[in-house]
């Protein structure tokens, strides 16, 4: 599986952009503002899209997408949450209020957009051109609306995507239970000096993060993403400089337009 980082901030402006992941060439991870820097061509390509929680910034080109190239495809793209996320995505965005119900246009029979389910815990698969089996499994996350992460497995190993979350034990459960882990993504919003707004909005904030990462025993890559705007430097400080020396070097922020192979 080929990974690209298509945005990776907590927010937008001076070329920040918010969640998306393009997993090879078919299949977005949320579709933040980050997708809006993807041709037509490449959109047209998605077939699936896996969503962990219904905020804006996760789903903010989903509609867009959809609405600019749903007449060039062939078949409906699939839109992959747990079950509590498509609903709200159902009654709250798809409902013609704020954007047509593209699951029932052009028509039923015939739609732009179908809903699939995922509940935590379930494994999809699908193998892509080259015969390489690639499985998504929401998981846990601990947020202010219904939330997952997902752990991404390929052919060479393992990336887990804490989705937006504070501490919550069974993360870290499964961050100690792949044995292939190569990479864990995972949020920290704000700095300490913040934490009444982390805990408000269920983000880490960094002496959180760092206390929980510390009691681990990580032999995979972490990587820092959702970053707020304008504190990035700050966050990374406060995170690095409450963590052991030794843990340091395998702890660095995600960067727009990263790529990882798993």
């Amino acid at each position: 599986m080929r990974i690209e980082v298509l945005g990776c901030s907590g927010g937008i402006g001076d070329g920040r952009h918010t969640t998306s992941f393009l997993i090879d060439d078919d299949i977005l991870i949320d579709a933040g503002s980050g997708a809006l820097k993807l041709t037509r061509a490449a959109m047209a390509k998605i077939d699936h899209v896996f969503i962990t929680h219904s905020h804006l910034d996760h789903i903010l080109s989903l509609p867009l997408l959809l609405d600019s190239v749903g007449n060039e495809r062939d078949k409906p793209l699939q839109l992959h949450a747990i079950p509590e996320v498509l609903v709200i995505l159902k009654d709250h965005l798809f409902n013609w209020r704020i954007w047509p119900d593209f699951s029932r246009v052009p028509s039923i029979k015939a739609p732009f957009l179908v809903f699939s389910p995922l509940p935590l815990g379930q494994v999809w698969n699908l193998t892509d051109a080259s015969g390489m089996a690639r499985e998504i499994t929401p998981i846990p996350a601990h947020h202010t609306v219904p939330t997952s992460g997902f752990h991404l497995h390929g052919s060479n190993g393992s990336l887990l995507f804490s989705g937006d979350t504070n501490s919550h034990p069974e993360l870290w459960r499964l961050v100690g239970q792949i044995p292939d882990l190569l990479h864990l993504v995972v949020e920290c919003s704000y700095v300490s000096a913040q934490r009444d707004i982390a805990e408000a909005s269920r983000h880490f904030h960094a002496l959180e993060l760092a206390s929980d990462l510390a009691m681990l025993e990580l032999t995979a890559e972490v990587w820092i993403t959702h970053l707020k705007p304008g504190a990035e430097d700050e966050i990374m400080a406060e995170l690095l400089g409450n963590l052991p020396a030794d843990m340091r070097l395998a702890i660095e922020r995600l960067k727009l337009g990263q790529v990882f192979h798993i």
